[in-house]
């Protein structure tokens, strides 16, 4: 269980310059902050003249196995020539300690958005991700955590109980429908898939576009179904998704054989990705970046905006799940 008590307020700009000197990365430029909540991620330019990304991991989150494990996927990816920002080994380590952190530097490596609505990247990146789970079937991770209901539904669901964020006029209407959305969740929910390393959130952000794609942040990898990897690049309507899903499919079995029989968890997955960022926020909230990043998190219409979302997504599960076209 992680300290909630936790705070990165210790880690002051001193203690980050510091903390890289003892690896003998020497900055040149200051810290420019990247857009990171659950680390704290810099870029800087080093006296070798490059440009670099230092992150520093949430302390309690993960254990140094399970880094390493990340890391070594990675760099498993980048020997195969997938596009990916791998972290770099210093005197044979890519994992650094520093006054009780933990560290990784990384090069930085720029990009574009990735623009989810243009087929021709899309169709770039099904192929990157059919060469991704290539390398991730070969054998799953040890110590990192499989996909599943327990982290993303039932914790979640405890500490949305324990917490004082829902109003008291909403409830009772809150978890009841809450608790419907578990229920429907639990009746659609599959674990009839292989044990696959994933990068687990490969939502449009993490991926910027060069040349053709490159996938950064693999902070959440895990064992899942393949699928896990495809959903978040759908998007709009239900003709467009599917349009979307096709473009990324036929590409992805360039390399992998994508299993059509995980279409039909595309809305738990969707459902269980709700559940659990309402209680990411909650448990995340005596970080002061939080309250600053998202204030609307503690406002009655945000609550009221959920309990509906819980009746649309209810819906959504009871619908048919998307089909791939026929293939003539």
């Amino acid at each position: 269980m992680e300290k909630q008590s936790f705070s990165f307020a210790d880690l002051s700009p001193d203690v980050l310059l510091d903390a890289l000197d003892s690896v003998e990365v020497h900055a040149e430029s200051g810290l420019l902050a990247l857009n990171s909540y659950e680390n704290r991620v810099y870029q800087f330019k080093a006296e070798d003249g490059q440009r670099y990304v230092t992150k520093f991991y949430r302390p309690a989150r993960w254990s140094d196995d399970q880094i390493d494990e990340e890391h070594q996927f990675t760099l498993e990816l980048e020997q195969q020539d997938i596009p990916v920002a791998a972290p770099i080994a210093i005197n044979g380590n890519t994992l650094h300690h520093y006054n009780g952190y933990r560290f990784a530097v990384f090069p930085s490596v720029g990009g574009r958005q990735f623009e989810v609505d243009n087929f021709d990247q899309l169709e770039w990146v099904g192929r990157f991700l059919g060469r991704i789970h290539q390398v991730g079937k070969r054998q799953p991770f040890v110590h990192r955590p499989t996909l599943g209901l327990e982290e993303y539904v039932y914790q979640p669901r405890q500490i949305l109980a324990n917490s004082d964020f829902i109003p008291d006029y909403l409830k009772h209407s809150f978890f009841a429908d809450l608790d419907r959305l578990i229920t429907e969740i639990e009746s659609h929910w599959s674990t009839d898939w292989p044990a696959l390393r994933l990068h687990g959130d490969c939502h449009p952000g993490n991926i910027l576009w060069r040349d053709g794609p490159m996938f950064v942040d693999l902070d959440d990898a895990r064992n899942g179904p393949a699928i896990q990897d495809l959903w978040m690049m759908l998007n709009g309507e239900r003709h467009d998704q599917l349009a979307q899903l096709d473009t990324i499919v036929e590409a992805y079995n360039e390399f992998a054989d994508f299993d059509p029989r995980q279409l039909k968890l595309i809305e738990p997955l969707r459902a269980l990705r709700m559940v659990h960022y309402m209680a990411w926020l909650a448990k995340r909230w005596q970080d002061p970046a939080f309250p600053r990043a998202f204030p609307w998190f503690g406002d009655a219409k945000y609550w009221e905006g959920q309990v509906l979302a819980f009746k649309e997504q209810i819906f959504s599960l009871n619908e048919s799940p998307l089909q791939l076209m026929p293939q003539w």
